[in-house]
């Protein structure tokens, strides 16, 4: 069974992970769908037992931002903020901060995908019109997003696995990592300017001119009151996957448009890659991989919990680049409690 099971996730991962390879045209959902399968066809798994791997409380918290998120996509929400930061610049210098902190602040609140996504089209309009060079605002537009998303437990994917696994109060994972989330991103944009100083300056540029998109006043301030009491469920029920859900629910509702519209904006794929991702790291668990891996690298990772904090953050570091961010929490979320301070190493 382990070595069926090992050979499955190896081919899921390879799948997932080489997604420019001529020999194979499945997606990463695809891939890992095609995992899950396998590890119930080869017998890794009853049909019961995948069904059970599958963590539905991350399946709704990532519903009900999706659905939130969806609607602020509908009232253009997203485009109307990046053109009023846009617009705004008076030079290349100060472009550079609000592209960088509005991306950072706004990743806290909804995941950093969604960010990167609404701001690019009119960020690329904005600089072809500038003449500016469109690599470091593209840059701190990416690199802003992942850092500013890291201060909440909704911020990206692997944040909120971590919120629901670990049940670390909303609040408390905030304080804890706000500190960071800001000084990175001032870090970032000084990094920047270092990099690209040739092209960023503190010139006066002619006024940015963009279409205004029209932002649905009505929509939007449902959305966002919709939003706040989500963020008061997250706050005082530490209930994340309730409380999000309930607000998409709420909106479907008070929206005054047919459900469809909103559900045609919700990133089903990647619903689709979590369960599949839930049920082949299912199949590696009850194989004992995941424990035989542990015992490996336990001892590389410190009998202190200081030592244990440093070795598997640079742990942490590496094999999220190896093997992605959402696949390592799956993989380590097993191995937390084994630590000497739990708490802290969900942080790490």
């Amino acid at each position: 069974m382990l070595i069926k099971s090992l050979l499955i996730f190896i081919l899921t991962y390879i799948i997932i992970s080489a997604q420019k390879m001529k020999w194979h045209r499945l997606d990463r959902p695809s891939g890992a769908l095609l995992g899950a399968v396998l590890m119930v066809l080869t017998g890794v798994l009853t049909l019961d037992e995948a069904y059970r791997a599958i963590d539905f409380n991350t399946i709704l918290l990532l519903l009900g931002m999706m659905l939130v998120i969806a609607y602020l996509k509908i009232a253009n929400c997203f485009k109307y903020l990046s053109y009023l930061l846009i617009t705004h610049a008076r030079n290349s210098f100060l472009l550079l901060c609000f592209v960088s902190f509005s991306s950072g602040i706004l990743s806290a609140l909804f995941v950093n995908d969604t960010i990167c996504l609404m701001f690019t089209p009119l960020l690329i309009l904005a600089l072809n019109q500038t003449k500016l060079n469109p690599i470091p605002f593209l840059i701190a537009l990416a690199t802003s997003s992942n850092i500013g998303s890291v201060v909440t437990l909704t911020g990206n994917p692997q944040n909120m696995l971590i919120g629901v696994f670990s049940r670390i109060p909303y609040v408390d994972f905030t304080i804890h990592l706000l500190p960071i989330g800001f000084l990175g991103l001032v870090a970032n944009v000084f990094i920047i300017y270092l990099l690209f100083r040739k092209d960023i300056n503190f010139k006066k540029m002619d006024a940015i001119a963009l279409i205004k998109p029209e932002l649905d006043i009505k929509l939007t301030t449902k959305s966002l009151v919709v939003l706040f009491f989500i963020l008061l469920g997250f706050i005082f029920t530490g209930n994340l996957p309730l409380s999000a859900i309930t607000g998409g629910l709420a909106l479907l509702i008070i929206s005054g448009m047919k459900p469809q519209h909103a559900m045609e904006k919700v990133d089903w794929t990647l619903l689709l890659f979590f369960s599949g991702l839930f049920i082949v790291v299912g199949g590696i668990s009850k194989a004992g991989f995941l424990t035989l891996a542990h015992n490996a690298v336990e001892p590389y990772l410190g009998n202190t919990a200081s030592s244990q904090i440093i070795h598997f953050s640079i742990f942490s570091v590496i094999a999220s680049n190896l093997v992605s961010n959402v696949p390592f929490v799956l993989l380590s979320a097993t191995w937390i409690d084994k630590f000497i301070d739990p708490k802290t190493m969900w942080y790490a």
